[in-house]
């Protein structure tokens, strides 16, 4: 496979590995984007996994609770401008609270449902405001959670809409609590509760890229499991939210932080707006040339 310019800035991008590392990368992997990240943590070069997405579509995520229920939702739309005015966010708050409501189980289940009664479905709906601003609209996702009575949602959005975080600490009913928990979440992005929830197959993954990491580095073979069983856990530290540093007060992890109050972690969900798509990538120059051709 032809290894592109594009491919190697993707490369540089995730790994932080100079140009050409990611280039001989990349050929050695045959354009594996996955195993040329694992080629140069083994080698030593790319000194972490960045597996973030490239934010690009525009839109907002919203948070709307109602009592014993919540939901975090994802509307994109294509232009930043159209994500801060005041009809998109009617939309949101609309969208919201028929989601809330009826609680669909998934986007195709909710676009079928009447918004009010005998009204407009969501399509219908979403689609009329489309008409309406001159933009593509759509929603991408949402999470519906429930909470007991004597448990607290933490709702936190951050930056006008980039960021939304929803999460469910038990046996507390201290919302400030849980939004600092959200808030932390915002900051760090963990990407599961504890290490319980990793699964087994990532471990497997993460230890192996590990040990040939240190095998690379010549480390005698007797030590080489010893090594990865510690570099395994700063691996966690990055992906489970309760072995994080609490970002409020670093000298504590967030399970000390959460568990001095009594509580505990159930559930989170973090939506960054665009994570995982691709912006359309525009040649003007083209583009002008087919418009003259017309």
């Amino acid at each position: 496979m032809a290894v592109t310019a594009k491919m190697v800035k993707e490369l540089r991008e995730k790994t932080g590995a100079g140009m050409m590392d990611c280039k001989k990368a990349l050929q050695e992997c045959d354009g594996d984007m996955d195993k040329a990240i694992d080629y140069l943590r083994e080698k030593g070069i790319a000194k972490a996994q960045k597996k973030a997405d490239r934010i690009a579509a525009e839109g907002s995520a919203h948070i709307v609770v109602d009592g014993n229920t919540a939901v975090v939702l994802e509307v994109n739309s294509e232009t930043d401008f159209v994500a801060k005015n005041d009809q998109f966010k009617n939309l949101l708050q609309e969208l919201g609270n028929h989601l809330v409501k009826h609680k669909p189980g998934n986007v195709e289940e909710a676009l079928k449902q009447k918004l009010h009664g005998d009204g407009d479905t969501l399509e219908e709906y979403i689609n009329t405001a489309i008409a309406k601003i001159g933009e593509k609209i759509s929603l991408r996702r949402f999470k519906v959670m429930e909470k007991g009575d004597n448990d607290a949602f933490g709702a936190y959005i951050h930056m006008g809409g980039r960021i939304g975080v929803l999460t469910v600490l038990e046996n507390t009913t201290d919302e400030d609590l849980a939004k600092d928990v959200a808030m932390h979440i915002a900051a760090v992005n963990p990407k599961y509760v504890s290490r319980d929830d990793v699964p087994e197959e990532e471990v497997n993954h993460e230890k192996s890229v590990l040990k040939q990491q240190a095998l690379n580095e010549g480390k005698p073979e007797h030590i080489v499991e010893k090594m990865v069983e510690g570099r395994l856990g700063k691996f966690f530290e990055q992906i489970c939210l309760l072995e994080q540093e609490f970002v409020k007060d670093p000298d504590q992890k967030v399970k000390q932080f959460v568990e001095s109050r009594g509580a505990t972690v159930k559930e989170f969900v973090r939506y960054e707006v665009g994570e995982g798509m691709e912006k359309r990538e525009e040649n003007f120059a083209e583009e002008v040339m087919n418009q003259v051709k017309k």
